[in-house]
């Protein structure tokens, strides 16, 4: 049996099943259920675990079993494939000591820890990282962090020992040797968790986002992750995997979309008819097919040429499947919500949370015009003007 067809088995028996105990648990408490930890358990004992890593699974392997467990908010974190903690686990593998290795991300591996990482902030355009005002200031044998983060993904859960918070650390450099790379532990004088947030009304119950604040917040100097003022160098190493994890997770969530389509529409009747023999329902659900095909395409593409080329090779790929894919999730969760009618925005269903989750992907991890911007000044410069050009048959001068 494959590795992703021991996932999908796992999935099925194991993970599907809980799914209405995890809700409900959810709706009324904090922290994971306690059959999370049995799941857990069962996962690493079948080998299905840390999955999501390069030395267990190429990007382009890892694919197909992350869509799988992106069919449920929760299942990555039975196999301990949830993000933020393995873009975490990418970069302190690539620029951690090997103290920190073992202090840091050892724990991370095991599954005994949570993670975050501290990049966007609230009083400035966070689209432009750059712009991060958070500051680390080396003093004697500590760094000082003062500032704020927001929007802070897994900062709030009960198990996250650690934030990666990136500051300013050299003001006088170039914009982009400025910043570095910092762990904090959570428990941290001066650390403080200001409150929990929430998007569109979506809560992240598997890593709740949260608003920090550092007030003179020292941690010893080995705590520095790389040299200072390679602050960005080490973000990049955790951004194109934790991007193009996120679109694959993605398209899994829209495959149970287009199923759960499939049996509403089949399963109500409007004016006299089955809704799903209406041709505007086959429309929305066609349009849907050719939508996850196209994206799984483009990143099954991006995950095989990230694979190839490494991360800096293939930023404008990376690029073009951030900005597809959470667009095409968004255009398929509003067809489902329409075919659904109120049923669509309820907690009954999923399909709110894939238009919400769908919805901040197009901002987190740079906003789509960020992107935009980004693919276009990679293509090609014309090589005729429209009067010269070979393809122009009879220019209007």
């Amino acid at each position: 049996m494959s590795l992703s067809a021991a996932v999908e088995v796992f999935f099925d028996e194991e993970i599907l099943p809980r799914h209405r105990d995890w809700v409900a648990h959810m709706a009324d408490r904090r922290g994971p259920p306690p059959f999370l930890g049995e799941l857990r358990d069962k996962a690493r004992a079948a080998g299905l675990w840390n999955l999501g890593l390069l030395d267990r699974l190429s990007n382009r392997d890892y694919a197909p079993i992350a869509e799988i467990t992106g069919r449920l908010p929760w299942a990555p974190e039975v196999f301990n494939c949830q993000a933020p903690d393995v873009p975490n686990m990418i970069m302190l593998q690539h620029v951690a000591s090997p103290a920190q290795k073992e202090r840091w991300l050892q724990p991370l591996l095991d599954g005994r820890v949570r993670s975050a990482f501290g990049m966007t902030e609230p009083d400035v355009a966070s689209s432009d990282a750059t712009n991060i005002a958070t500051t680390v200031r080396r003093d004697g044998a500590d760094w000082v962090i003062d500032g704020r983060k927001w929007y802070i993904t897994g900062a709030a859960h009960p198990a996250c020992a650690f934030v990666i918070v990136m500051g300013v650390s050299r003001p006088a450099a170039p914009r982009t040797a400025r910043h570095s790379c910092v762990i904090v532990p959570m428990d941290a004088k001066g650390l403080r968790i200001v409150r929990e947030l929430r998007f569109l009304g979506w809560e992240d119950s598997v890593a709740p986002i949260a608003e920090l604040e550092f007030a003179d917040v020292r941690v010893p100097v080995e705590n520095l992750l790389g040299k200072e003022g390679d602050g960005f160098g080490a973000a990049q190493v955790r951004l194109g995997p934790a991007r193009l994890h996120h679109c694959m997770r993605a398209i899994g969530a829209c495959e149970v979309l287009v199923e759960l389509m499939m049996a509403r529409a089949a399963e109500r009747r409007a004016f006299g008819r089955a809704v799903i023999d209406y041709d505007a329902t086959q429309q929305a659900i066609a349009r849907s097919r050719i939508d996850i095909e196209q994206a799984r395409l483009l990143v099954l593409r991006t995950a095989e040429r990230l694979d190839l080329l490494g991360h800096q090779a293939v930023w404008r790929d990376v690029s073009m499947a951030k900005v597809a894919v959470p667009e095409m999730a968004q255009r398929i969760a509003d067809r489902a919500l329409q075919i659904f009618g109120a049923m669509g925005g309820s907690d009954d269903a999923p399909i709110h949370h894939v238009f919400a989750m769908a919805r901040l992907l197009r901002i987190a991890d740079g906003p789509d015009e960020v992107h935009l911007r980004q693919i276009f000044r990679q293509e090609p410069a014309a090589r005729w003007s429209i009067a010269q050009s070979p393809y122009i048959t009879k220019p209007v001068l």
